[in-house]
């Protein structure tokens, strides 16, 4: 497939542009890295410590878990007016759910929790008639 005389003929167009913009980037990144001879020495390559700061990976792990520390503690204190979502139920310390969510995904919400509270309670099991007697001999004995 692919061999017909058109798509060889994109084939070498495209060959051609990839050698015209290969030498064109070429020259570009030689320009940026300050390597080109031809090009005016006007580019003045400062030093590495000017442009970046290297750190290693331990400061940064420490940072981030600060970050998330004080994030928490601003997360917990309660301010004047300012409500406070739970991120499980959706809802604020009233009981109303943000402003921004429709109404179908409240009723899912709420489904989701019926669901999940009939989980975890107890059900009650439908005693056989061996289960009831049992039951009755133990309770009332004559």
């Amino acid at each position: 497939m692919a061999k017909s005389l058109r798509s060889k003929w994109r084939r070498k167009c495209r060959a051609v542009k990839r050698e015209r913009y290969g030498a064109k980037e070429l020259a570009r990144l030689k320009k940026t890295l300050g390597i080109d001879e031809s090009a005016t020495a006007e580019v003045d390559m400062k030093e590495i410590t000017e442009i970046a700061t290297v750190v290693d990976a331990k400061t940064i792990k420490e940072s981030s878990t600060q970050e998330k520390t004080n994030a928490d503690e601003m997360e917990v204190m309660d301010e004047d007016g300012k409500r406070v979502f739970n991120t499980k139920t959706m809802r604020d310390q009233h009981g109303n759910y943000p402003v921004w969510m429709s109404k179908r995904k409240i009723m899912k919400n709420k489904k989701g929790r019926a669901k999940s509270k009939k989980a975890t309670s107890k059900q009650t099991k439908r005693l056989s008639r061996k289960e009831k007697k049992k039951l009755q001999s133990t309770i009332t004995p004559q």
